[in-house]
């Protein structure tokens, strides 16, 4: 199963890590998934032999997003994401940000969207610590969960 626990996920990174792949992580909230995203999974994959995500829990999403949000249970996401060809395994977190995951993951490669700058992810300070790379993907422009949601309101 691709969709697999905290624990399990830090021991499969591992394991492919000492078998020479490369080991791609990112993570976020993925409310409703889009072609933005879609691109940049892929975009993400291409990095390394493997893409483990980081999605984020329905309680952490609220917390970052407000109390209307996510549109789409954890559960519902995580199926979505695993079915995508890009994905290879998911991991839900409950924490505001994937700093722990990425301490327990060692990816050699943490990749995050082009609205964010590396000097401010927590993130990136624990590979650049271990020795991994942080790469930000561009967005694809007019693409997001907020968009769509604005659109869905503006048609009621």
């Amino acid at each position: 199963m691709k969709i697999v626990d905290r624990q399990a996920i830090a021991a499969i990174s591992e394991q492919l890590k000492l078998s020479g792949k490369t080991v791609v992580f990112t993570n976020g909230c993925f409310d409703i998934l889009h072609a933005g995203h879609v691109r940049y999974l892929a975009a993400a994959r291409a990095l390394g032999d493997y893409l483990i995500v980081g999605l984020n829990s329905d309680q952490s999403v609220r917390n970052l997003k407000g109390p209307t949000r996510p549109v789409n249970t954890e559960e519902d996401r995580a199926e979505v994401m695993a079915a995508l060809a890009a994905v290879d395994y998911v991991v839900v977190f409950a924490d505001r940000t994937a700093e722990g995951l990425v301490t327990d993951l060692k990816p050699d490669i943490y990749v995050k969207g082009g609205d964010y700058e590396i000097k401010n992810l927590p993130e990136a300070e624990i590979v650049a610590r271990y020795g991994g790379k942080t790469v930000l993907i561009p967005e694809v422009p007019g693409r997001s969960s907020s968009n769509i949601i604005g659109k869905i309101k503006e048609s009621l």
